[in-house]
């Protein structure tokens, strides 16, 4: 099903790559002008004119600079996130209070900053990349479990209140997904559980899943550009996994 979203503005963090950059595509392939916000420069600018639309390099986890932000967008996915694997008694404090602030704090305040702009149109669209960690916890993963079951919360209050107002809050919670994140967790998985780095996909990363595949970014784009579209009234408060039935258990 196509979905039209000509005149809309599209903000998408974590813009430069993976799932971050299959979104800026699919919301600008169906009309959508899109910023691209992401914290290399690089990565934004290359993806921004690729699609037509616009870069905004922004550090995310300095939230104190996003304090007073107010932003003029009609469709917001929240994708920023870094990982970090260590158990908790290593895990380094400031490690966690970063992650927290990028992918939690800094979704709470963009929503913040776009919501006045959403109510006096009477449409907005808040999107929430949360990963199926948003619904399952795993070890060795404490900040991004912590902060991804935070943003579902957040997401279910923004629907709540959004909800008369035209502006819809949905979680996408996607298992492992081909990017970048993925691989860069592979060597620190298979020290945690004393595993070769070949074996991590299979014994970590697809253990629980009926597919026994990876998701592409591009799977995880279609179902956001859908959920962004006139058709997505309904479609708030909520999680929509794509986990390879991970979940199922």
């Amino acid at each position: 099903m196509s979905v039209d979203l000509s005149g809309k503005r599209a903000l998408v963090t974590g813009a430069g790559s993976g799932i971050g950059q299959a979104c800026a595509v699919a919301l600008s392939g169906a009309g959508a002008f899109v910023t691209v916000a992401d914290i290399d420069p690089r990565a934004a600018g290359e993806v921004a004119e690729q699609i037509g639309g616009e870069s905004w390099v922004v550090d995310l986890a300095d939230t104190e600079a996003l304090g007073e932000l107010r932003i003029d967008q009609d469709i917001v996915v929240n994708n920023a996130g870094i990982q970090h694997v260590s158990p908790i008694e290593d895990f380094p404090p400031e490690k966690f209070r970063l992650i927290l602030r990028l992918m939690l704090e800094a979704p709470f305040l963009l929503t913040r900053a776009v919501l006045p702009g959403m109510y006096e149109r009477g449409f907005g669209r808040i999107v929430n990349i949360t990963s199926v960690h948003g619904l399952r916890a795993s070890e060795y993963k404490s900040a991004y479990v912590a902060a991804k079951h935070g943003l579902e919360g957040l997401s279910k209050v923004i629907a709540l209140e959004g909800g008369g107002k035209g502006v819809t809050s949905v979680c996408v919670s996607p298992g492992y997904v081909r990017t970048a994140l993925v691989d860069k967790q592979i060597a620190d998985q298979a020290r945690m559980h004393g595993i070769s780095a070949d074996e991590v996909v299979e014994r970590v990363f697809l253990a629980d899943t009926a597919v026994k595949r990876l998701a592409e970014p591009a799977e995880v784009a279609d179902l956001v550009t859908w959920l962004c579209g006139p058709n997505a009234g309904m479609a708030t408060g909520t999680s929509f996994t794509l986990d390879g039935g991970w979940t199922a258990h």
